[in-house]
C-alpha cells in the first residue's frame, strides 16, 4: 500500500500552484472525486488545478521526487473509473480544467492548437468561428474536455466519417512522471521520422504522462445535412441499410446510429421529449448526410422501402427538427437511470457480425437475469455498440449492480467470440482492469509493462489503472 504524501510534499506541491489552484475542502473536493455513475467515489488529500504546462511540469517533478501518486483529470465525464483516485487519500488529484485556452486556429492549414482543458464544445465552437469544423462529437461534449477524450481515444457519433479521437490528433505535449515536458505540437500530416510517440499516449489515460496540449485536425463546415430517423425491422435491415446509403453517398454519410424501441420508450417517458416516428417499430436509425447532393437520401431511403429494409422515416425539415431528432439520441443514456440500475457495456464487433452479436447477447442475459430490459444502442457505422441492461422492473437497484462482473463476462464472451472488443471507446480505466488479462496476451501486456516501467518507473502515474496487477 502506497503512504499518504507528507505534509511537506503537500505544501510544496500547492506553493506551485497558489492558493487558486488549491482545492482542500471536502465541498470543494465532492465534484472531482464521485464520477458520473456513481461506481466510483475516491480521496484525496487535496486537488491540484495548474494553470499551465510549466506548472505540471514543476508539480511532477516534486511528485516523481517524493514519490507521490497523481491522478490526472479532464472533465471527470470518464465512464471506466479511470479519473477517479482510490479511496484510502494516498494520491493527489491534477485537475486540468484551469488550462483552458484555444491558443491558435490556422484556417488555411485546417488545424486547431489548444490546451488539455478545453472543453470539447468550446474546440468545436472556436473552429466554427472560422467556417470550419472540429467533427469529434458526444453526448458528454459540453463538459469533457481535449485532454480526456485524447487519453481515452474518445470515439462519438461522428467516427464513420472522420475517425477517433486519434485520428484527429496531428500533434502533442504530455508532461512525462518526472517532469520533463515532451513537445511535439506541429500541424504535419507527414512526419515520418523515427517512433510515433504522439499514439503511445492517446488511449492511455493518463497512465503514461499527462496530455497538456494538442494540434488537432479541422475540416470543412458542412453547408447542409440530411437528418432522417428511420424505422427498421432489426438490425439487419439496419447493416444492409447503411450499405446501401454509403453506396448512394459514399463519404456524405457521417453519422449512423442504432436505436432499439425501449430507448425511444425511456427518452419520450422520462426526458421530455417527443418522436416523429410512432413506437411500433422494433428498431430504429438515426441518420445523418453532410453536402450530399439534393436528393440523394431520399431516393435511398425509397429504395429501401422497396426492398423492406425500412418500413417508416421522418427528415428533419430543418435545423430545429435536426436538433430535436439529436437530442432523441443524445439523452439515451440519462434516460436510463430513471429505470433503476444499468449495467453498461461499450463494445465493438465488425459491423456485418453485429446482427449475430445482437441475436445471441440478448438471449444470454435473459437466461442470466430474467426480466432485465437491454437496450442495445450506438454507432453501427463503425461498429461500436453500447449494450446497456436496465433492471428488472421492481429489483434492488444494489442488488442488481452487484451482479455486474457475472453479466459483463457473458456480454463479453459472445463479443470476444465475434471477434470483437471489450472496450470501443470508454477505455480500461478501474471497471475492466482485470479483464486485460483474458483479452490480451502475454506478449501484448510485456510490452504494455515495458512502457509503463520506461516511462514511470516509479510507478505515480494514475496507479491501479488499466494494466492488472502482475
Amino acid at each position: 500500500m502506497r503512504r499518504p504524501p507528507s505534509t511537506e510534499t503537500l505544501s510544496r506541491l500547492a506553493a506551485i500552484v497558489g492558493e487558486k489552484g488549491v482545492i482542500r475542502d471536502a465541498h470543494g473536493k465532492e465534484p472531482y472525486l464521485r464520477e458520473w455513475r456513481d461506481l466510483w467515489h475516491g480521496e484525496t488529500p487535496l486537488i491540484l488545478r495548474p494553470a499551465n504546462t510549466g506548472e505540471v511540469s514543476r508539480l511532477m517533478a516534486i511528485a516523481h521526487e517524493t514519490g507521490t501518486a497523481i491522478v490526472p483529470q479532464s472533465g471527470n465525464t470518464g465512464l471506466v473509473g479511470g479519473q477517479i483516485p482510490n479511496a484510502d487519500g494516498s494520491e493527489v488529484l491534477l485537475s486540468l480544467d484551469r488550462m483552458t485556452r484555444i491558443i491558435a486556429v490556422d484556417a488555411e492549414d485546417f488545424s486547431i492548437t489548444v490546451e488539455a482543458g478545453a472543453t470539447l464544445a468550446s474546440v468545436q465552437a472556436a473552429a466554427a468561428e472560422h467556417d470550419r469544423l472540429f467533427p469529434l462529437s458526444l453526448a458528454s461534449e459540453g463538459s469533457c474536455r481535449i485532454g480526456g477524450n485524447l487519453a481515452s481515444n474518445a470515439g462519438g457519433v461522428n467516427v464513420l466519417a472522420y475517425g477517433n479521437a486519434r485520428d484527429l490528433c496531428l500533434g502533442l505535449e504530455v508532461v512525462l512522471a518526472d517532469g520533463r515536458v515532451l513537445s511535439q505540437m506541429r500541424a504535419l500530416r507527414k512526419d515520418n521520422t523515427g517512433y510515433d510517440l504522439r499514439n503511445i499516449f492517446i488511449g492511455s489515460e493518463g497512465t503514461l504522462g499527462i496530455i497538456t496540449g494538442a494540434v488537432l485536425k479541422l475540416f470543412p463546415r458542412p453547408r447542409r445535412h440530411d437528418t432522417a430517423l428511420i424505422a427498421v425491422p432489426s438490425p439487419q435491415a439496419a447493416v444492409s441499410l447503411l450499405s446501401r446509403f454509403r453506396q448512394s453517398a459514399n463519404n456524405a454519410v457521417v453519422a449512423f446510429e442504432l436505436i432499439p424501441e425501449i430507448a425511444i420508450t425511456f427518452v419520450t417517458r422520462h426526458m421530455g421529449v417527443t418522436s416523429p416516428l410512432p413506437e411500433g417499430s422494433p428498431w430504429f436509425v438515426l441518420s445523418e448526410f453532410a453536402d450530399a447532393a439534393d436528393g440523394v437520401m431520399e431516393q435511398a431511403l425509397a429504395d429501401a422501402m422497396e426492398e423492406g429494409l425500412v418500413s417508416d422515416a421522418a427528415l428533419a425539415q430543418n435545423e430545429t427538427q435536426r436538433l430535436s431528432f439529436w437530442e432523441l439520441r443524445e439523452k439515451l443514456s440519462d434516460s436510463q437511470k430513471f429505470e433503476g440500475g444499468s449495467i453498461k457495456h461499450d463494445v465493438s464487433v465488425p459491423v456485418s457480425r453485429i446482427p449475430a452479436f445482437i441475436a445471441e447477447a440478448m438471449p444470454a442475459v435473459e437466461r442470466f437475469m430474467p426480466g432485465c430490459r437491454y437496450m442495445c444502442f450506438g454507432h453501427i457505422g463503425d461498429g461500436n455498440l453500447h449494450f446497456n441492461v436496465s433492471q428488472p422492473v421492481g429489483m434492488d437497484k444494489q442488488a442488481y449492480l452487484d451482479r455486474w462482473p457475472e453479466m459483463s463476462r457473458i456480454v463479453h464472451d459472445v463479443v470476444l467470440a465475434q471477434g470483437g472488443s471489450i472496450s470501443a471507446e470508454h477505455g480500461i480505466g478501474q471497471l475492466k482492469r482485470e479483464d486485460m488479462r483474458r483479452i490480451k496476451s502475454p506478449v501484448e501486456l510485456d510490452v504494455m509493462r515495458g512502457l509503463k516501467n520506461l516511462l514511470d518507473p516509479k510507478g505515480i502515474l494514475n496507479p491501479g489503472k488499466v494494466l492488472p496487477e502482475e
